[in-house]
């Protein structure tokens, strides 16, 4: 019997990971298209946007807390239970969790033109959803009796600390305190997002390499991953040290000593692993290798991260940190999460485990992005003006990718197999 090739919204339902992902992309095109318009209207005089509180902010959030514990959802709820040993919940259990987020931010980015009370009820609608994704991966822990948990409990704890960050997010917009509200969306990104992606990292990348290259061993020491969860959780303590900006008085070059030293140790140490876990050999094929990439651009973010403290003693305040900063959200997490949502849905969706060259020119133009909007972190004249070529070509790139992902969700797995 011939296979159904129409694309029906019914097909999200067939698996955890089709639904997760499929609305990740609608947020993600979404706030790209919208971050876009943003940056324009701060160079043109044809474009005039109200604005009924801070951009920078809203992009900030969305950015951290929007599409990505979509992409986690569909991910999680898909690995998570063969990590336990578990059964899967049904993906309608999950369908509720799901839309509230993703009804949530694109509330989230219509009201910060509109109305700040839709903003806000957007912002508590998806602090729901976030809230009701944990319980349910929390389910799953509670449910196993597999002797190694690891992995899943300290992503249930970043999941835990993400909604304690988006809730600390909600309450002190209500109250218009704007700097503790940035300082709670940077505790969610080291400390929710970061450890959640380099958790995923340590235990798949190696598992991902040996299955694409037989003679590569799987290595991960926990050491690592303890490098990695305390690099980010020493970038949630420095978001609080320095609420009210850089560090001034007799303790602030010890304080930017002690960071620098700290993140360039961390960084050299992760720079090291990913040449370890094969980075040279990863490029013979290529979905290989956009992960080792995207893990390769964390320990350069914290290498440059430690640069700008130690170069920032020379001034007394820290230099060039949005560069580390987007080194890290553009060029490591963003990479990573092309790579691995491209991997998870070529093979449940039947079809080779490869990067065609449409993803491959994707993933690069995201590095073009990446090395644009640090290049815009420096202080130039020119710096303005690359925020919007890098604005444009990240809603460019997030839309074909997301098209093209999308268009498999919504339909039947091409080998004809169930999920």
């Amino acid at each position: 019997m011939a296979l159904d090739r129409h694309w029906r919204a019914s097909n999200l339902l067939l698996a955890p990971h089709r639904l997760g992902f499929f609305l990740a992309m609608v947020v993600l095109v979404a706030s790209g298209s919208w971050w876009a318009l943003v940056q324009l209207d701060r160079v043109s005089v044809t474009v005039v946007l109200p604005y009924t509180f801070s951009p920078t902010l809203a992009h900030a959030a969305v950015m951290t807390y929007g599409f990505i514990p979509l992409f986690f959802s569909g991910f999680l709820f898909t690995a998570g239970p063969k990590w336990l040993g578990v059964q899967p919940f049904t993906t309608r259990l999950l369908m509720t969790p799901a839309i509230m987020q993703t009804c949530g931010w694109l509330l989230w980015i219509t009201g910060l033109h509109l109305n700040l009370l839709s903003a806000l009820f957007g912002l508590a609608l998806a602090w729901s959803g976030l809230t009701s994704m944990t319980w349910l991966f929390w389910r799953l822990i509670w449910r196993s009796r597999e002797n190694d948990q690891l992995h899943a409990r300290i992503i249930g704890f970043a999941c835990l600390v993400g909604c304690v960050s988006l809730g600390g997010l909600l309450a002190n917009m209500v109250v218009g305190a704007t700097a503790l509200a940035l300082a709670c969306v940077m505790t969610g990104l080291w400390g929710f997002v970061v450890v959640v992606i380099v958790t995923v990292a340590h235990r798949m990348i190696p598992f991902f390499t040996s299955s694409a290259m037989p003679f590569t061993s799987v290595w991960r020491p926990f050491w690592a991953l303890g490098v990695m969860l305390g690099a980010a959780a020493l970038e949630c303590v420095s978001v609080w040290v320095e609420l009210d900006g850089p560090l001034h008085g007799p303790m602030a070059p010890v304080w930017m000593l002690a960071r620098g030293a700290c993140e360039l140790t961390a960084g050299s140490v992760l720079l090291w692993l990913a040449r370890v876990w094969g980075l040279a050999q990863s490029l013979k094929n290529r979905l290989i290798a956009m992960l080792h990439i995207g893990f390769m651009w964390l320990g350069a973010a914290l290498f440059l991260g430690g640069l700008s403290q130690l170069m920032g003693l020379l001034q007394s305040a820290p230099v060039f940190s949005l560069g580390s900063l987007h080194a890290v959200t553009i060029g490591c997490l963003s990479s990573l999460m092309l790579a691995m949502v491209t991997r998870v849905s070529c093979g449940h969706s039947g079809r080779a485990l490869v990067a065609d060259r449409l993803v491959w020119s994707l993933f690069w133009l995201l590095q073009v992005t990446a090395l644009l909007r640090i290049a815009a972190a420096a202080q130039s004249a020119l710096a303005s003006w690359l925020l919007l070529p890098s604005a444009l070509i990240w809603a460019a790139t997030m839309s074909l990718w997301g098209l093209r992902m999308g268009g498999w969700y919504g339909r039947v797995r091409a080998d004809g197999r169930q999920g």
